[in-house]
């Protein structure tokens, strides 16, 4: 590195130092800097398999990050927090990536991109649910993602031997998760997926009788559905929660999870606790240990 700016040096390399344990031949999927719980606000830094993003709010990269960087990353990128815009990440410096590449937690190979828009395949922030979820899981149970994305959690359960159904609206993605699965050598014909409104697939299981061991609910903060009916976590999460208990296994777990930012962990588990009509065991699960500047991301594993 440079000596142009030793504190902005110093800052870095320690992000970096801090996160050294978590990089190792079974992920390299983990945040490098996270903003302000490493000295450096407005920053985001991600290790993506062979590639670093960097992302910020602003609408530039301040040139001096970049200079302390690029000597260091094997391939840098940046994007701009922006989820109007939703810009594909632009090449800094080091070795283009080609459209698809992979990265791997746990051992579990996932399928990532920084040509295919806002995201890049995978939230890194899951990663400690994801392994708990595979950790619980036991052969031939049933697990039901919704909101799936990309598939991971359903990766992360089929791989403990679970039966997945896995629930998107987006059929892009629902067949990107497909191919998370054939990337960990597990049978996609094995498991079900299915395109469509979280809502509508919640409220069909439950007339078909159709029940889940392990649900998980990790929904937008806002979103709107291809009927353009609007979700809000804060009015409707309730709702999407009840919807859920109706479709588990008596003595099931749902991991509920939202990172809406106005309502703290306490107040989420009172959320669910009202739109539960039996009494529940709630766990609250703690952030990553590269996710130090504020548990954004609120997760409760709940059990009937």
């Amino acid at each position: 590195m440079s000596n142009s700016n030793p504190r902005l040096q110093k800052l870095i390399q320690t992000a970096l130092g801090k996160r050294e344990h978590l990089l190792t031949g079974e992920t390299d999927l983990v945040r490098l800097i996270d903003g302000d719980g490493d000295g450096l606000p407005g920053i985001i830094l991600e290790n993506f398999g062979p590639g670093w993003l960097i992302s910020t709010q602003e609408g530039r990269l301040d040139r001096r990050i970049m200079d302390e960087l690029s000597p260091v990353a094997p391939s840098l990128y940046w994007k701009r927090l922006d989820q109007h815009l939703k810009e594909a990440p632009q090449h800094l410096s080091g070795t283009e990536l080609p459209e698809f590449f992979t990265g791997k937690e746990n051992g579990l190979i996932s399928r990532l991109s920084f040509q295919s828009g806002y995201s890049q395949g995978i939230f890194i922030d899951q990663r400690d649910n994801r392994a708990h979820l595979r950790e619980m899981v036991k052969p031939g149970q049933t697990v039901l993602n919704t909101f799936s994305y990309t598939g991971f959690f359903s990766v992360a359960a089929a791989d403990a031997g679970a039966t997945t159904t896995t629930l998107d609206l987006s059929q892009v993605y629902l067949d990107w998760a497909k191919e998370n699965f054939r990337l960990n050598q597990i049978e996609v014909e094995k498991h079900y997926f299915c395109k469509g409104d979280t809502f509508h697939w919640l409220k069909r299981f439950a007339k078909q009788g159709r029940r889940f061991d392990y649900i998980v609910l990790d929904p937008p903060t806002f979103s709107r559905d291809d009927k353009g009916k609007v979700f809000r976590v804060e009015k409707d999460y309730g709702r999407l929660f009840k919807m859920a208990l109706d479709c588990l296994e008596p003595g099931g777990t749902i991991l509920a999870c939202t990172n809406f930012r106005g309502m703290r962990t306490h107040e989420f588990e009172a959320h669910l606790e009202k739109s539960s009509p039996k009494p529940l065991r709630m766990v609250s699960a703690e952030m990553p240990d590269d996710f130090p500047e504020s548990p954004y991301l609120k997760s409760i594993w709940a059990t009937t």
